[in-house]
């Protein structure tokens, strides 16, 4: 099944997402060679693709997960977690319907 992994930052939290990037991007691209990665990003803190110094405000994952356990696992062990990156971490339930 499907699950959105949906993380709100800390304030400040550009230089830890700096440092924390390569590996949080090493993550998923595993997922994306098992085919399980939907889509990722984050959230501009400005209305802008890049937003240069204004940074971002957290990150959305949808991938696939055999359970919510398993989700809820692998959220807890990303690097922008483990670096404090995000203030909350919130992992639903994800029913895709357009594009198919």
């Amino acid at each position: 099944m499907l699950y959105a992994i949906v993380a709100e930052d800390r304030d400040d939290s550009q230089p830890r997402r700096k440092q924390a990037r390569p590996a949080h991007l090493r993550r998923l691209q595993q997922l994306q060679d098992q085919g399980r990665l939907v889509l990722a990003g984050p959230f501009p803190t400005i209305d802008c693709e890049d937003p240069g110094e204004a940074g971002f405000s957290g990150s959305l994952i949808v991938a696939e997960f055999a359970s919510q356990e398993e989700a809820q696992g692998w959220a807890d062990a990303d690097p922008y977690v483990l670096a404090e990156v995000y203030r909350s971490v919130t992992v639903k339930p994800f029913c895709k319907v357009l594009p198919r």
